[in-house]
């Protein structure tokens, strides 16, 4: 098998200073232990047959795929985003015929069914990727190496193999506590519960299908009867109760008694039985029962939402962009790194009161970085409240729309940007969002009033005091505050 390696890899070795003690042994021992490819094929069967696993591995790559992924540079503990990296475009549009959202649902997919997925990455004249083409897992087999853990990959097509350089593929795993090289799939764990469930869609199929729904038993004949007679009967009863469609039996001769040996889907409580497996499946792949119980309330779905995106879609998109930044970010140089949007619901109330407590220390350049991710601004050195805020009115933001028009259009900057002209518009659209935030107040959930002419620095700032506002007399206060000075 070493030898076939040879043949098949280019000889290389680029070496890493110093060799890893147990590599060499361990790439030995796998050398000979090539993955069974088929059981990637029996997964692949039980996706298209199981309705469960259909609809568990579908939600989590669906969900997966929605979330956008970032770029961004790290300078020591500070991440600074980059705008249009060339691998968010790449991410984005991956090949001619795939989309980023297929990509990362095809990817997440196959980790759910198999344990791994695959990445070929195409690089243009630069050396740099071009595209990425997801791969089968079940045509690739790891090369180990005695030095580098991994020399390569075989892709293997109609009995064709074909070699492929470590650093052209990314490798996404889970783990496994058995294998050096390859993942374990959650279906793996969820076997039994998938064959029994299988099994039971089976006999019910058949139950009301072949056998229309006919039980299974005995005709006992009570009196003595020839063989003739015997095989007459026999050859009516399975003339009546056999075939395409349900007859009735006309039996001649002695005394006959029909005796049930069947049991029924009452007796083998089948519903129950068929529940306790959907059950096992979902728990396995992560989906809490509020996303699907028929019983579920309106609470219970969204606690089983959270639960869902904190403890199961996060930790998965972790371990993608964990992944991308080791294997694919390194083409474009040092300190890179992807992640994904952080969708985890926040607790509000926790979140305000840290912001309320930041208020008297922070400046409002402090508190767009700390809590809202924003860039610093040129009007927000000042504190939010206290000795030397812009506005000591509970609430209010002290930003003139005259004062920002002017400056827009003269020397300097005062607050957010509002373009000449626009004012008017601003000014109707703030009315509009006081009258829908006196409407909202005190009303459970939250739905975001959408602006369109308040520029986006000034209505991030209106939002987040309109989330400290406690009654309507605070609320008003915030929109006074915007037009001081008018």
């Amino acid at each position: 098998m070493p030898g076939w390696f040879d043949r098949l890899f280019a000889a290389r070795r680029r070496g890493l200073g110093q060799s890893i003690p147990h590599l060499a042994a361990m790439a030995e021992h796998n050398a000979f232990a090539w993955p069974a490819l088929s059981t990637y094929e029996r997964q692949a069967a039980v996706y298209e047959s199981s309705s469960w696993v259909y609809v568990a591995v579908n939600r989590i790559a669906e969900a997966a795929a929605l979330v956008p992924v970032h770029v961004t540079r790290r300078e020591g503990e500070r991440r600074l985003p980059l705008e249009a990296h060339p691998a968010e475009r790449l991410l984005a549009a991956p090949n001619p015929t795939l989309s980023g959202f297929e990509l990362i649902e095809q990817t997440v997919g196959m980790l759910e069914l198999t344990g791994n997925a695959y990445w070929f990455l195409a690089g243009d004249a630069a050396g740099l990727p071009a595209q990425i083409w997801p791969l089968r897992p079940d045509r690739v087999a790891v090369a180990p190496d005695a030095r580098e853990h991994v020399r390569g990959y075989v892709y293997t097509i109609d009995g064709r193999d074909i070699s492929l350089d470590a650093a052209e593929v990314i490798h996404f795993r889970r783990w496994h506590p058995r294998s050096d090289y390859y993942g374990l799939s959650a279906l793996e764990a969820a076997r039994l519960a998938v064959q029994s469930d299988e099994a039971m869609a089976r006999w019910n199929r058949d139950t009301f299908g072949a056998n229309r729904a006919v039980p299974a038993g005995i005709v006992a004949i009570t009196d003595f009867v020839s063989d003739a007679d015997f095989e007459r009967i026999k050859r009516d009863w399975r003339e009546s109760y056999s075939g395409g469609e349900r007859r009735t039996a006309f039996l001649r001769g002695g005394a006959v008694q029909w005796q049930g040996i069947g049991l029924s889907q009452q007796d083998v409580d089948f519903l129950n039985g068929r529940r306790f497996n959907r059950e096992e499946v979902f728990h396995i792949f992560g989906i809490p029962p509020g996303l699907w119980s028929e019983n579920a309330t309106e609470a219970n779905a969204h606690i089983a939402e959270r639960v869902f995106i904190e403890r199961t879609l996060w930790p998965k998109l972790v371990r993608l962009a964990g992944k991308i930044t080791a294997g694919l970010l390194p083409f474009w140089g040092p300190d890179l790194e992807a992640s994904f949007e952080d969708i985890r619901p926040t607790d509000i109330s926790t979140r305000l009161a840290e912001v309320r407590t930041a208020y008297p220390v922070l400046s409002i350049n402090e508190i767009r970085a700390r809590f809202y991710d924003l860039p610093p601004v040129a009007w927000g050195d000042a504190p939010v409240s206290g000795s030397g805020a812009r506005d000591t009115a509970p609430g209010a933001l002290a930003i003139s729309i005259e004062d920002n028009e002017a400056a827009d259009a003269g020397s300097g900057e005062v607050g957010p940007a509002i373009k000449a002209g626009q004012a008017d518009a601003v000014r109707r659209e703030l009315k509009q969002w006081e009258r829908y935030a006196l409407r909202r107040l005190g009303q459970a959930g939250e739905r975001p009033f959408v602006v369109d002419a308040v520029p986006d620095d000034l209505a991030v700032e209106i939002a987040a005091r309109l989330r400290l506002a406690g009654t309507a007399e605070e609320v008003r206060a915030v929109f006074r505050g915007v037009d001081a000075g008018a």
